[in-house]
């Protein structure tokens, strides 16, 4: 199984790199006996490597059946495609999602379908209304999001030394991390 672990800022000076590589060493450290015998492969997919346009394909992604103009969609298609279950590590920009992110969702549409998700969120209030937006975005592409999230507060987690992850947020990041494990192996007969 394959997760990949979507770093969804591209904002100069993004904090959102820091908090990706924090959940990929977290992961990483996991073994198969946490998570119930499923031998997991993560990866940090940055979505500011893909540079994306913004949708600027003639075919709407839910009928192009992944025939893609665009050079950097198809790279992106790919990716994707290849990856069973998600995690998006999202900043809250204006009480919403970053639009490069939901912009990378949209190119897309069957890449998701019948796929695992969690969410791990900063910003001044943990990231929380761009979780939650998220998961009403994710329902029309079919990605399945677990209940559990990571909330992460710019004011206390975040400084002149960058990230410093609270107390607590491994242990509610390995939580997540198991509950996407069974659901992204729970959501593999709909992909087949």
């Amino acid at each position: 199984m394959r997760i990949g672990i979507v770093i969804g800022s591209t904002r100069p000076g993004r904090v959102g790199a820091g908090v990706g590589q924090w959940v990929h060493a977290v992961a990483t450290s996991l073994g198969p006996a946490e998570h119930d015998g499923e031998a997991v492969e993560y990866e940090l997919v940055d979505l500011e490597t893909f540079d994306l346009d913004l949708l600027n394909e003639p075919t709407k992604p839910s009928v192009a059946g992944r025939e893609y103009e665009n050079a950097k969609t198809r790279v992106w298609s790919e990716k994707i495609d290849s990856i069973d279950g998600f995690v998006f590590v999202t900043p809250e920009y204006n009480h919403g999602v970053p639009a490069a992110m939901k912009n990378a969702l949209d190119v897309l549409y069957p890449e998701w379908n019948h796929k695992g998700l969690s969410l791990v969120g900063y910003g001044a209030d943990g990231g929380v209304r761009a979780i939650e937006h998220w998961r009403t975005i994710a329902a029309n592409v079919h990605l399945h999001p677990t209940r559990e999230q990571v909330s992460l507060s710019i004011f206390t987690e975040f400084g002149d030394d960058g990230f410093t992850p609270g107390e607590r947020r491994s242990g509610e990041l390995v939580a997540l991390l198991n509950s996407l494990v069974r659901l992204t192996a729970a959501t593999r007969a709909l992909r087949s």
